[in-house]
């Protein structure tokens, strides 16, 4: 039998002289219950708004994309390696673009904008019908070339499909000297007509045009068989078949990833995730040094038993033992509570949506994702930060501190 545990545990349930130290012991519980819970909690609606912008991105972005090795803004690729990509059977698609900024004029309105060039068959292959909120995912209206704009983009210039006003499109014209009074009269211009506008996030929807490939080459001027780059789709997009896919060409070109194409987004979240993950924890050690104050009023009630204990040959170590787990436990006590608590709440949430977000958004209820990663995480976090609140309290106010009070030695 762990003699200072089954001590631990009697003093824990046991009722105290002062009423006081089993008032402060429930406050430590339940503010690490609810410290917890909430850990829990706002780490799963973090991940439900990362997968979400995960998945709205990968319905814009390729599973890999192809892109100069040299860091050039475009290149000629490689026409056997794209035969070859294009026979692999795991392969769903293929498709080359031209992509660069813009200058748009739109109804006297204007601006600086990223315009995509993507080939013929885009709208029928594409995922990004899902987030057009208006208008219809077509880049030809028989012969008329069409656009698709973010839906930031189309509120800054008041774009609207049901509009006759051509998005006129300027690129500088590299072999046209630069005019001062007239900078328009030295870049090449191609006009589109709005077709229909996509909302899949704030960065993207604030800058982002989609227009046919033909446009964009005869804008930028590109030589013949340049592009910015190649987009490849998998049928199967899973993380392991991706990086098996790129491993395999790697040899042969530059592959980008979803987390690569975008570096500094996913590098964010993360930073952000961790930040949230430190501020809670820190609110949980506050509410930990309750704690601190309910040992150490209990280590002067038990000043007796632990003379008693002396008496019987027990050393300063087990006394320390006792107190250590006594308070640790209060802490695994509030760990184990609020564990229960914010799974079971957060599970709720995931599969039933019950709290609804306030105003229109492309989902009704706040996106949950637990992940049992952030349920190990929290766990540790909660139990080593109890440990050290509960080592702090007995090298502070222990037994040995008090030998002259009692008889505690």
């Amino acid at each position: 039998m762990n003699l200072p545990l089954f001590i631990a545990r009697r003093y824990l349930f046991a009722r105290k002289s002062h009423n006081v130290i089993n008032v402060i012991s429930a406050i430590s519980a339940i503010g690490m219950a609810v410290g917890t819970a909430a850990l829990i909690l706002i780490l799963s609606v973090y991940n439900g708004f990362d997968s979400l912008i995960k998945q709205n991105l990968g319905d814009l972005d390729p599973d890999l994309l192809i892109v100069s090795g040299d860091g050039a803004a475009r290149f000629v690729p490689d026409s056997l390696l794209l035969e070859d990509i294009k026979s692999d059977a795991r392969v769903a698609s293929l498709s080359r673009t031209i992509e660069d900024n813009v200058f748009l004029v739109y109804d006297e309105h204007q601006s600086i904008a990223r315009a995509k060039g993507v080939e013929d068959g885009y709208d029928s292959n594409s995922k990004l019908g899902a987030h057009i909120y208006e208008g219809e995912l077509k880049l030809q209206r028989g012969e008329i070339p069409t656009a698709i704009a973010g839906a930031g983009l189309a509120t800054k210039l008041g774009i609207h499909p049901r509009f006759v006003n051509p998005i006129e499109l300027y690129y500088p014209d590299r072999n046209v000297p630069l005019s001062v009074s007239n900078p328009t009269a030295s870049a090449r211009c191609e006009k589109v007509f709005p077709a229909g506008l996509m909302s899949i996030s704030s960065d993207t929807d604030a800058e982002l045009l989609i227009v046919p490939l033909h446009i964009m080459k005869s804008l930028t001027g590109c030589r013949k068989g340049e592009f910015s780059g190649v987009e490849i789709r998998l049928h199967d997009s899973s993380p392991a078949s991706v990086r098996k896919f790129k491993k395999d060409y790697s040899a042969r070109c530059e592959m980008l990833d979803s987390y690569e194409q975008h570096p500094t987004l996913f590098r964010m979240m993360k930073y952000e995730k961790a930040a949230v993950f430190f501020i809670l924890l820190f609110v949980v050690i506050i509410v930990a040094f309750n704690i601190y104050g309910s040992l150490s009023m209990l280590i002067i009630e038990k000043k007796n038993d632990i003379s008693t204990l002396k008496a019987m040959g027990a050393n300063d170590r087990l006394v320390r033992r006792i107190f250590l787990l006594e308070g640790w436990l209060i802490s695994i006590c509030g760990l184990a509570v609020g564990l229960v608590a914010g799974i079971a709440l957060a599970l709720l949430q995931q599969h039933f949506g019950l709290v609804k977000m306030p105003g229109n958004f492309l989902v009704s209820a706040y996106p949950v994702v637990l992940k049992w990663s952030d349920v190990l995480l929290t766990s540790a976090g909660v139990a080593l930060t109890g440990l050290l609140i509960a080592l702090l309290s007995v090298s502070q106010a222990g037994p040995s501190k008090r030998q002259a009070s009692g008889g505690l030695s």
